[in-house]
């Protein structure tokens, strides 16, 4: 009886997010029609369901449709609306704090009316 030992490898595995020029895409799509769906998507190690949507997308808009779809959003204009969000924290604040001074300058006001009597 013979026993085979497999050993593993646990060490930890990352997964980073890669990045596809619109160029490598449509590269990358004319060999899968080329060489077939199965062997570009091994090659790449990509899903069959991202070579599809990629298909989808060029055959929509064109090239234009490999383009990233979303935006970047400024880091100026991230800087200003956490600024302004930080501002409005800041007066809201200021707002209950002068709400709450004003009630108790009411009720100390009512007592003081009281003992004065």
């Amino acid at each position: 009886m013979k026993i085979n030992l497999v050993t593993v490898n646990l060490r930890k595995m990352t997964k980073t997010r890669r990045q596809f020029t619109p160029e490598e895409k449509h590269s990358i799509l004319q060999e899968a029609e080329r060489q077939g769906t199965t062997e570009t998507a091994r090659k790449y190690n990509l899903a069959h369901s991202v070579l599809n949507y990629w298909k989808k997308k060029y055959l929509a808009k064109g090239k234009d449709g490999l383009q990233a779809s979303y935006s970047k959003v400024d880091p100026q204009l991230r800087f200003l609306e956490e600024e302004n969000a930080r501002l409005k924290k800041i007066v809201a604040n200021q707002a209950l704090e002068l709400e709450f001074k004003t009630e108790l300058l009411k009720k100390s006001d009512a007592h003081y009316r009281k003992a004065k009597k």
